[in-house]
């Protein structure tokens, strides 16, 4: 049963029983959520016919924007594009525009007059034929007759003009378009971009098509008054973009064939009209490969927008939210509407992916794929409305490849051995890392110090596959801990293995995890195998804080973990889902001697955490101004 809507203490804000009752606006623009920024550099940049750069990561609503764009662009006379034969150079066919719908009847026309021309040539060359056989017949001479209509045929045929030849092509057809066209070219090669020329085998001996039949529109030629969209364009070959930045400059291009050993390749056409929005899109990193002129003609001549990938908690960005989920149950068409309870927990997920408390993800892409499964469970059981049960159930159906892959690493690593979930060993901490951008996996960490084989120094060698970063965190290690414990490692080789990192390990989340390693393998201490570390550790031995910290601590649950130690500052954001709460202490620490106090056990553990609080209150303090308390 639909409810009505209720108007509540906001006034940006209303009451709803389910997702039935919340309206979905009809413009696109109106349908993109938490962009607001965007959106208003997108109805400038219409407005003003200005191109537009869309960085951001994936499935924050970069081609919503695009689409959006060309519903917004001013009314223009849109134009149908013909492609003429021309009779002093037919390798140079003729271009002609003309207003919409109009093009498609001149095609009508020159064929309908081609057809009337033929049937008249036609019917004169039967006559002639007719006459001699009935004159040969009436000489009775038969077979001389049957000669000559034959030769008489074969010459009236190749005398005759070629009227088919006449006929134009239509180009680009904008018949009964009411708004400016959007083109998707993401991905497009040169030809299809571009335009092109088919490569006709036939070219001799009056076989071959003529030029401006084979002569193909491209995606530019088709966007014409309206807008061209390319995703991660920084893809796209360098020589495709100086050609894509001609025909944005000249605002004309003509069309040749792309392959040099094709027949096309000898036909280049007039100019063909190709004055476009565009409207290009990618990751930061899509920047590397993109032509430095076209970014410059863009920025110049448009707008570079960076997309937000999570908004503020607050009652009205959660109203847009719950607009969200209304108008993924109206675009999908076969999926029940959701029930309040179902959006609250929608909602709980969309802070869980945000990584914030105080936050909302605007990865909705991906945020879509949950309301999409919880309403196929739903429609499965035949429900009126998706409930919150439904999308508890969802979460497990929706799991991304990375989520599915930490879950077996976890069950392959349990089943092995790689790491214990209890007790106490030297030298082995149970580590955490993400995959993907929010999949928690556990990351055994061993270390070993063994005699230095450089009369010089000792070493610190670590293995796993490592990133930079990764790199730079366990060198700094060393400088940590003699400082804050008071022991020379020059005298060491430290071992560091990360077990089983065969996905690589980057980032310094695990600085923590190292430390604690090598300092429980050069002093014997065993490190109590119940708790999971993650953290980044500054020169000065604090814990700073890292991403992903709740999916860390739920594959750590998972793994059967009973205690995970945090950076303080991460304490915000953890959101862990109710069925891991009963199952796993969380313990926020700020420095290395509050990782070291929970995460050591057993004899010498007392004596090092006092020995490092001492070498702490020994360092002088003050010399350096905090950055954050710093007022100048």
């Amino acid at each position: 049963m639909k409810t009505t809507i209720k108007a509540s203490n906001s006034e940006d804000s209303v009451a709803y029983e389910t997702s039935e009752d919340i309206e979905v606006p009809d413009r696109l623009v109106d349908q993109i959520i938490g962009q607001e920024e965007a959106v208003e550099t997108i109805k400038k940049a219409a407005r003003q016919r200005r191109n537009v750069l869309l960085i951001g990561e994936p499935g924050v609503g970069k081609s919503m924007l695009a689409q959006s764009m060309a519903e917004l662009l001013p009314p223009e006379e849109l134009q149908d594009i013909l492609v003429y034969p021309n009779l002093e150079d037919s390798n140079n066919p003729l271009i002609g525009a003309l207003p919409a719908g109009e093009g498609k009847q001149i095609v009508m026309n020159h064929k309908a007059k081609s057809k009337g021309q033929e049937e008249k040539k036609n019917m004169f060359m039967i006559l002639i034929i007719g006459l001699i056989l009935v004159i040969g017949f009436m000489l009775q001479q038969y077979f001389v007759a049957i000669i000559a209509a034959g030769i008489v045929f074969l010459a009236l045929n190749q005398m005759r003009p070629k009227t088919t030849v006449m006929v134009p092509k239509l180009l680009v057809n904008n018949e009964n378009k009411k708004i400016a066209p959007f083109i998707d070219a993401t991905g497009a090669h040169a030809g299809a971009l571009l335009g092109d020329v088919r490569h006709d085998p036939y070219q001799s001996g009056g076989l071959g098509t003529p030029a401006h039949e084979r002569v193909e529109s491209g995606m530019i030629h088709r966007s014409h008054n309206g807008v061209l969209y390319i995703d991660e364009i920084g893809t796209m070959k360098m020589r495709t973009q100086q050609e894509l930045l001609t025909a944005m400059q000249e605002g004309m291009y003509s069309i040749t064939g792309q392959s040099e050993t094709s027949s096309g390749a000898m036909v280049r056409s007039q100019a063909v009209p190709c004055d476009f929005v565009l409207v290009a899109s990618g990751n930061i990193q899509v920047l590397e490969g993109m032509h430095i002129a076209l970014r410059s003609r863009i920025r110049g001549y448009g707008y570079e927008v960076y997309m937000k990938d999570s908004m503020q908690d607050t009652p009205e960005n959660r109203q847009k939210l719950a607009q969200f989920v209304a108008q993924e149950v109206k675009k999908d068409g076969r999926i029940p509407h959701f029930s309040k309870e179902a959006m609250d927990e929608i909602m709980l997920e969309a802070q869980r992916r945000a990584g914030k408390k105080d936050s909302l993800t605007l990865k909705l892409r991906d945020l879509g794929g949950l309301v999409r499964a919880a309403g196929d469970i739903a429609k499965g059981e035949a429900a009126d409305y998706v409930t919150m049960d439904h999308v508890v159930k969802s979460k497990k159906l929706a799991r991304t490849l990375e989520q599915q892959i930490a879950d077996r690493y976890i069950v392959q690593k349990k089943k092995y051995r790689v790491f214990q979930s209890e007790g106490g060993q030297i030298g082995s901490v149970n580590g955490l890392a993400i995959i993907g951008d929010r999949s928690g996996i556990l990351l055994p960490i061993a270390a070993e110090a063994a005699p230095a084989q450089s009369k010089q120094e000792g070493r610190i060698i670590a293995t796993g596959k490592l990133g930079e970063i990764a790199k730079e965190a366990v060198q700094n290690v060393s400088a940590l801990i003699k400082k804050h414990t008071g022991t020379d490692i020059s005298n060491y080789d430290i071992h560091i293995q990360f077990l089983q990192a065969y996905e690589g390990v980057e980032g310094d989340s695990a600085s923590v995890s190292v430390a604690t390693a090598v300092v429980s393998a050069l002093e014997e201490i065993p490190v109590d195998q119940s708790v999971a570390l993650t953290g980044s550790l500054s020169i000065r031995g604090y814990v700073l804080p890292v991403g992903g910290v709740t999916g860390k601590i739920e594959a750590a649950a998972e793994a059967g973990i009973k205690k995970v130690l945090i950076p303080k500052s991460n304490m915000q954001d953890v959101m862990i889902e109710s069925r891991y709460k009963d199952k796993i202490e969380i313990i926020p620490v700020e420095t290395l001697s509050d990782v070291l106090k929970h995460a050591l056990i057993g004899k010498g553990k007392k004596g090092l955490v006092d020995q490092m609080q001492k070498i702490s209150e020994m360092v002088p303090r003050g010399i350096i101004p905090n950055p954050s308390t710093n007022k100048s």
